[in-house]
């Protein structure tokens, strides 16, 4: 039995060519998207969970609170960006570092330290009035009804680093 090799026609050479080179450019356009699509997956997230040095040396920090601002790496999707955060650095009676958040458990707004006699040795919200002591616990009878956050901190060869903030709700 000898096999007869059958004869393509030109209109089913056609039909093999133009579905090949479309095949071709179909997946030319989805190697993009896909890329898109994967590429965040396999990239570093973010530095928000991570430890930062801060820039303040453990012996500059005293037992009056200071403002210390710092930025973090973040990465959404493809949109790279460096916010920043800040906190109120101070020691305790105990000589251990306390971080506080300076953002008002009440709406958010920025808490700052007064020294004044209205408001003598503690946090300030200037929004509604809010007020916190120094260890961030909110005064009863102000707006705030939780504790200011406080920060995840390390000592690494003499400097400080702050990790991710701590909600204290119902501390």
């Amino acid at each position: 039995m000898s096999e007869e090799k059958q004869q393509v026609s030109r209109r089913q050479f056609l039909n093999y060519s133009l579905m090949g080179v479309g095949g071709f450019m179909a997946a030319g356009l989805l190697v993009s998207p896909i890329r898109m699509a994967i590429d965040p997956v396999l990239k570093k997230t973010s530095s928000a969970g991570e430890f930062v040095n801060v820039g303040l040396a453990v012996e500059d920090i005293t037992t009056t609170p200071q403002r210390v601002d710092w930025q973090i790496d973040q990465v959404d999707g493809w949109y790279e960006s460096k916010p920043g955060r800040s906190a109120w650095v101070y020691k305790n009676e105990k000589g251990d570092i306390v971080a506080l958040s300076p953002v008002c458990t009440h709406l958010g707004c920025v808490v700052s330290w007064e020294g004044s006699d209205k408001h003598q040795n503690e946090f300030f919200c200037p929004c509604h009035d809010g007020r916190y002591t120094k260890d961030g616990v909110n005064i009863p009878g102000t707006p705030p009804l939780a504790p200011l956050s406080v920060y995840e901190h390390k000592v690494e060869n003499g400097m400080l680093f702050l990790g991710k903030e701590i909600s204290r709700k119902g501390a």
